[in-house]
């Protein structure tokens, strides 16, 4: 009997997500009529009256798309974009369609942390679908006013990899400037980007290596200056930082975080940190997502600076006191 040796997760995929009205279906049609070398599969889960124009795009630029309209992707389409995926493959694989990259545009009420999940924990999709990155589009002019009414769209800040500011040509500056520096307290990990009437780059977009196992941890230096970091203070979710330079004791910080997932793990949104650990001349790294937590090892410290830095993005955490369990975990 032959045994078929495993494939590894060669098809990236991007989450775009951000609150109803914002501009990602704008943002998708933009990306399928660019000119670029992908050849992209949106999966959509409508919700609403927006709508991808699929005849078009597909008769026109060969994108394969697929329309899901059965609900809300973070609650009642697990198992379905788990299938939706697989189909998609098996079709692949068939010579039926041609696909490289995959986009899947959540339902504007969507939290995207359960779709996130699905790219390591289920097991029809892990082995070939590879998340890139969470792409939020947050809306200048009307996007305070979701993120002060509606925890969905501040759990699709605190998802972030990469934020897309749209519709600044219709915001003030003041308007701008100010909802800038909110996204940047809750989410200071996330570059910030204008795209004014989905004119974006692709590459903003896709190919980011948001969840990269690598120790590229960018935090926004305005983060850490007194004009940004503690306003803010109504919003659920916030970021902070944690450095230190003594190392950590490899066991008590692998119990603390384990302990610390299963405690708060649903207000969890995003975690990353770059580990110097003793017992060992190299970098750790490791990086979760609510209860879901993996880490791996990296080359040597060689001439850096051997330190630690762990960045939370989450709901409600309580910051002094997880600060004061991760300093117990110290060497």
């Amino acid at each position: 009997m032959m045994v078929e040796e495993a494939q590894g997760p060669d098809i990236p995929v991007t989450i775009l997500t951000g609150f109803l009205g914002a501009g990602k279906t704008t943002l998708v049609n933009r990306i399928l009529k660019e000119n670029h070398n992908y050849k992209i599969a949106v999966i959509e889960n409508e919700f609403g009256k927006e709508n991808i124009d699929t005849d078009l795009i597909v008769s026109e630029h060969k994108e394969q798309i697929i329309s899901m309209n059965n609900g809300c992707v973070c609650c009642t389409i697990r198992g379905d974009l788990s299938r939706v995926l697989t189909n998609l493959r098996h079709q692949r694989d068939r010579g039926e369609i041609d696909f490289d990259y995959v986009v899947i545009e959540t339902s504007g009420v969507a939290n995207p942390g359960p779709v996130a999940q699905t790219f390591f924990m289920d097991d029809a999709v892990a082995p070939f679908f590879r998340l890139d990155g969470v792409v939020t589009v947050v809306d200048a002019k009307y996007g305070s006013d979701a993120l002060d009414k509606e925890a969905a769209a501040r759990d699709q800040v605190g998802f972030a990899d990469r934020i897309l500011l749209s519709k600044c040509d219709v915001a003030s500056p003041e308007e701008v400037e100010k909802i800038t520096a909110r996204l940047r307290a809750m989410n200071a990990r996330a570059p910030i980007r204008r795209v004014d009437m989905g004119n974006c780059p692709v590459d903003e977009v896709l190919n980011i290596a948001g969840f990269n196992m690598n120790d590229v941890l960018d935090v926004d230096p305005a983060f850490f200056s007194d004009a940004h970091h503690h306003h803010h203070h109504n919003d659920d979710i916030h970021t902070f930082v944690f450095d230190s330079d003594r190392p950590f004791d490899p066991q008590k910080l692998d119990r603390y975080i384990m302990s610390l997932a299963s405690v708060y793990g649903p207000d969890l949104l995003r975690y990353k940190g770059v580990l110097y650990m003793t017992g060992t001349d190299m970098r750790v790294v490791f990086q979760g997502v609510h209860m879901l937590a993996v880490s791996d090892v990296l080359g040597p410290w060689g001439d850096r600076k051997r330190e630690s830095r762990l960045v939370f993005i989450g709901r409600n955490l309580p910051e002094e006191a997880i600060r004061r369990g991760l300093e117990t975990c110290l060497a």
